[in-house]
C-alpha cells in the first residue's frame, strides 16, 4: 500500500501509528453482472479475436449474458427431451432433437453439426406441404 491512502493516528500512550485501510474483498466482473459464464474469459476471446480495435467494458458482460441465455434454453430444452426418454443424463441426441424442435434454436444453429447427435429428424409427411396437382378442365365439346 501506498503512503498516501493510510494515515497517520496518534494514540495516547501508544504513540503515532499509520492505519491502512481495510482492503475489500475482489469482486470477479460475473459476479458482480450475476452471471455463471465468465465474463473475464469471454473479453479475452473478444480481443484476440479481432473483431473490433477497441472493446468497452460492457460489451463482453453483454456478451456473456447472451451466451448464457441461449446455454440455460438449450440445456432446459434438452433436459426435457432426456426427461421424456426417462434417462438421467442428457446426450448428444438430446441437444439435436432440443434444437430441431424449436424454431429459432434450428434458425440459429442451421449449420451446426452435432457430434454424435444422430440424423436431423425430418418432418412427418403430413405436415409436409406437397403442391397439389394441377387439373386442366377442357372446354367440352359439342357434337350437333
Amino acid at each position: 500500500m501506498s503512503a498516501a491512502r493510510s494515515k497517520v493516528v496518534d494514540y495516547p500512550g501508544i504513540g503515532k501509528v499509520r492505519v491502512y485501510p481495510i482492503k475489500s474483498k475482489p469482486f470477479s466482473r460475473s459476479g458482480k453482472a450475476g452471471l455463471n459464464f465468465p465474463v473475464g474469459r469471454v473479453h479475452r476471446a473478444l480481443k484476440r479475436g479481432k473483431y473490433a480495435e477497441r472493446l468497452s467494458s460492457v460489451v463482453p458482460v453483454y456478451v456473456t449474458a447472451v451466451l448464457e441465455y441461449l446455454m440455460a434454453e438449450l440445456l432446459e430444452l434438452s433436459g426435457d427431451k432426456a426427461h421424456a426418454d426417462r434417462k438421467s443424463r442428457i446426450t448428444p441426441r438430446h441437444i439435436q432433437l432440443a434444437i430441431s424442435t424449436d424454431d429459432e434454436l434450428r434458425e440459429l444453429c442451421s449449420g451446426v453439426v452435432i457430434s454424435g447427435g444422430g440424423k436431423k429428424p425430418s418432418e412427418p409427411p403430413t405436415l409436409v406441404s406437397t403442391p397439389e396437382k394441377i387439373t386442366y378442365v377442357t372446354p367440352a365439346k359439342f357434337y350437333f
